[in-house]
């Protein structure tokens, strides 16, 4: 059936809608005219592929990558930046509006960047084989774990494409069989890839299905001819599952780590670290935190969820004294030692859930909070955390998110009662070309 593109989705999705009925159709944007063919029909709405595109919108440009519809990384590359960042300040009002229950949200335009590609400075590959037996590395197709062969990704560094085909093709010369889901078998089952672009230096960490990797020194060589190269390890995941990283890290040669920067902060990134993939934003995130907490030098700050301390770190500084919660110990250990390497003394890091921590430190230990910053995974807050929260009752409470609907949720239940008022949300680009967008929210008690 033909279609014409009104709206987009949450997961960057057209919209377009058949005698009232709404279609929900991937790699089509407002102002498109396309024949689309249903793949799942709902009750009140369906899902289409597009066939064919009959009139495209004139906000389309031409993407980068020839993979950009069959890999699931880019699902807005066809659309031009400009209506990318409005697409995602609009996500963000409706969002808050109809999940926060907020008339009118204070929201600001998007912080976009100058060039929106070659940004990531991390990169997980898969390894497989194709129909053909040949061994390949890319990405996942959406939805599925069917890799598309790419090795120079338009986001990730330009250094990629040179490791990527060096691990290629020391997989064949010695034979080494990469990883299959369906028998459990096979050796490499993903490359990390991590720059620091602050520093130049350049980890791989390769994920394997065992505990030693053949003549690995050899490939070490290859690999530490590259400009930057700091670090080569092995991860060792020999479970049937999805997750991509296991808890041991064997050193091969170099460091453990790489270093970067973040304003003047420097931090030191293991495989295992939570670090954002996209530093020039991190830093205007991380500024806007920094403004949003108003801090003077007397305040005591809490972080929540802290990670490696990248906030905290950051916020210290500008405080009293600083204190990070945390739950995953080579996080906390990891922030620990960017503290030392900073000469940051003013903070403390704890390993917990944030929801149990910051309770007992609370309640029993009586350290109040004049700003507590929370920067919580996809899930949001827990709610015995935001409970506790209210009873701190700081003066400031900054939110940084990565998903505006939980983030919208998590905002309505701290301003219930009307003890805080949402003054200011700061929408932060952080993933061009993809339907993510992070925000940092203020939170003003009354």
């Amino acid at each position: 059936m033909e279609v014409t593109i009104e709206s987009m989705g949450s997961a960057g999705e057209g919209i377009g809608r058949v005698d009232g009925y709404p279609l929900f159709v991937k790699d089509t944007f407002p102002g498109d005219r396309a024949r689309v063919s249903l793949t799942k029909v709902k009750k009140t709405y369906a899902f289409a592929r597009l066939v064919e595109l009959l009139d495209p919108s004139p906000n389309r440009e031409e993407p980068r990558c020839a993979q950009h519809r069959r890999c699931g990384g880019c699902q807005i590359q066809g659309l031009s930046y400009e209506k990318q960042l409005l697409y995602k300040e609009e996500k963000v009002r409706e969002d808050l509006k109809r999940l926060g229950g907020f008339a009118e949200p204070p929201v600001n335009p998007v912080l976009g960047m100058e060039d929106p590609y070659r940004y990531r400075n991390k990169a997980q590959f898969p390894f497989g084989k194709d129909k053909e037996g040949r061994i390949v590395t890319g990405f996942y197709a959406g939805r599925t774990h069917s890799i598309v062969p790419e090795t120079d990704c338009a986001l990730g560094i330009g250094e990629n494409q040179n490791i990527l085909q060096m691990i290629l093709d020391f997989l064949n010369e010695h034979h080494i069989e990469p990883y299959d889901e369906t028998t459990g078998k096979g050796l490499l089952r993903h490359a990390l890839i991590r720059k620091g672009f602050a520093t130049g230096q350049l980890m791989v960490c390769l994920v394997i299905n065992g505990r030693r990797f053949p003549q690995v020194e050899k490939l070490a060589e290859r690999l530490f001819t590259i400009p930057g190269m700091t670090s080569l390890t092995l991860n060792v995941n020999q479970k049937n599952t999805n997750v991509i990283l296991g808890d041991e890290i064997i050193p091969v040669r170099g460091q453990t780590y790489i270093t970067d920067k973040i304003g003047n902060i420097s931090y030191q990134i293991s495989p295992l670290s939570f670090y954002q993939v996209n530093p020039v934003q991190t830093e205007k995130l991380y500024r806007t935190a920094l403004e949003y907490a108003g801090l003077t030098g007397r305040e005591t700050v809490w972080e929540l969820y802290c990670g490696i301390g990248t906030i905290s770190l950051f916020l210290a500084r500008s405080a009293k004294e600083v204190y990070g919660v945390e739950i995953v110990p080579q996080a906390v250990e990891d922030a620990k030692h960017n503290a030392g390497l900073n000469s940051i003394s003013n903070v403390k890091f704890y390993l917990g859930k944030a929801e149990e921590v910051l309770p007992e430190k609370y309640e029993k230990e009586g350290i109040h909070a004049d700003v507590i910053v929370i920067d919580p995974p996809r899930k949001g807050c827990d709610s015995a955390c935001l409970e506790t929260m209210l009873a701190m009752a700081p003066e400031r409470i900054v939110y940084v998110s990565c998903d505006p609907a939980t983030f919208a949720r998590d905002l309505k239940i701290l301003c219930a009662d009307g003890s805080y008022e949402l003054t200011k949300v700061q929408p932060v680009d952080m993933f061009p070309q993809t339907a993510g967008v992070e925000n940092v929210g203020l939170l003003t008690r009354r």
